[in-house]
């Protein structure tokens, strides 16, 4: 993008916001042109950066990806690994219950179409940022010690699938959270 002018760089920054929003609200079938009307660009800017619907999500997903990549790496050294871990399960789980579609991203294998260039492979991506959170929670005895960062990956992609309909989907993937981490962890 650093060759990018100025305004084709702030074009692409505000149609991602905008297409997070517009996913968090209306799913992986959010219109484009809806998108694009509420960024203040044409299709044309749309399809410019974006040439496909596939474009556009593997975008958003992995920005939201690499922020939680990211925050499991600042909390990698928090003093206690039990919050450390919640705090990075309580973010995931608030992503992947608010934004529509993701869970299913989760769901899918990154060899499974190979058509289709894959940058990332969110599940993968995620399975290397959160190991060392429940590694070391696992340590401290915070966790099970058989349990894993894929386990968690999976009951959190339950917990979206199965709260996707709700009224209030992130309160209630949130309270079901609380439910999976009392019963992983060891009676405290």
């Amino acid at each position: 993008m650093p060759s990018q002018r100025a305004d084709a760089r702030r074009n692409y920054t505000r149609l991602l916001a905008v297409a997070e929003q517009e996913i968090a609200a209306h799913g992986a079938d959010a219109s484009l042109e809806q998108i694009g009307r509420i960024a203040g660009v044409g299709s044309a800017t749309v399809r410019r950066h974006f040439p496909s619907r596939h474009a556009l999500l593997d975008a958003v997903f992995h920005g939201l990806i690499e922020t939680l990549a990211a925050r499991a790496r600042d909390l990698s050294d928090a003093p206690d690994a039990r919050a450390a871990l919640l705090e990075w399960l309580t973010a995931l789980n608030g992503y992947v219950a608010t934004m529509r579609g993701l869970a299913i991203a989760l769901t899918r294998d990154c060899a499974a179409e190979p058509t289709e260039a894959h940058e990332h492979c969110a599940s993968a991506r995620l399975t290397e940022a959160g190991e060392p959170l429940v590694r070391r929670a696992a340590e401290d005895g915070a966790v099970a010690p058989d349990v894993t960062i894929s386990d968690l990956l999976a009951l959190i992609t339950g917990i979206a699938l199965a709260t996707e309909h709700h009224p209030d989907p992130a309160a209630d993937a949130n309270r079901l959270l609380g439910l999976v981490l009392a019963g992983v962890s060891p009676g405290r």
